[in-house]
């Protein structure tokens, strides 16, 4: 009886362990590459709007129509309907719809941009971003409120992934001089997301993200990615080296993807 009640138990304990090692490992970073494709192509959005009207024109534009005397004015950024390779390396088509109420450095500005066809390495971009300028920090530095509703969708149509930010963006470089090139950025704040999966995620900086835009990426900082039930994803952007390598660990385990 004794014998026949320790091979049972036995058996329970090897199918509980048979059971317990079939449970996948949560390691998934597929909220994080969506996440920080959304990051990269959005920031984008302003460089080249903020480039534009400072310029008049983009070497991969086919026009630039700013318009001042509409309120609120506005500017067209037509890329073409074709894909132009710009300085950068992306690729870029379409159209970037913006409106201004007044100048970029000026408190209260408000700033809309709202893609129209518009592709970056041939993934598709839609929403909106407004950037308003809120004034001057406690250091003096410039700041600006950052909201962004859009969607990223493959070159190939067949996932698209949702973002929804709320920032705020901090001018720590390059305010007192006209040349754009020098300009340096911090970025905090949070948001959320359903990646191509289908899986909402929350998004939340630790550590500020640095824009630098002679840069087309982001060169450090790091933000924690929450898709629902799972482990924390911290995702890191390094420490300050202008490439296109992000880091993203889960649950112990740490993975590299390109920017």
């Amino acid at each position: 009886m004794k014998q026949s009640l320790l091979l049972t138990l036995i058996a329970l304990t090897v199918v509980a362990c048979r059971k317990e090692s079939d449970t996948p490992v949560d390691r998934d970073y597929t909220a994080a590459v969506d996440n920080d494709r959304a990051e990269v192509f959005f920031t984008d959005a302003l460089k080249m709007s903020d480039a534009a009207y400072r310029d008049g024109d983009l070497p991969c534009a086919v026009a630039v129509t700013i318009d001042t005397v509409a309120v609120p004015h506005t500017m067209l950024i037509d890329f073409g309907t074709t894909n132009c390779t710009a300085a950068d390396g992306r690729t870029r088509r379409g159209r970037l719809n913006v409106t201004f109420t007044g100048r970029y450095r000026d408190p209260g500005t408000v700033i809309t941009i709202t893609p129209e066809d518009y592709y970056v390495n041939d993934h598709r971009l839609q929403g909106v971003k407004t950037v308003t300028n809120a004034g001057l920090n406690g250091q003096g530095q410039p700041f600006f409120s950052v909201t962004v509703t859009g969607t990223v969708t493959a070159p190939d149509g067949s996932w698209t992934s949702t973002h929804n930010y709320q920032r705020t963006r901090t001018w720590i470089e390059g305010a007192s001089t006209l040349n754009w090139l020098d300009d340096v950025y911090l970025i905090s704040g949070g948001g959320s997301g359903v990646n191509r999966n289908g899986v909402p995620f929350t998004v939340a900086i630790t550590a500020p993200l640095r824009v630098e835009l002679d840069c087309p990426w982001i060169v450090s900082g790091v933000l924690q990615i929450v898709p629902s039930n799972l482990a924390v994803r911290t995702v890191d952007y390094g420490s300050g080296t202008c490439d296109a390598q992000v880091s993203v660990t889960v649950n112990g385990t740490t993975y590299t993807f390109g920017g």
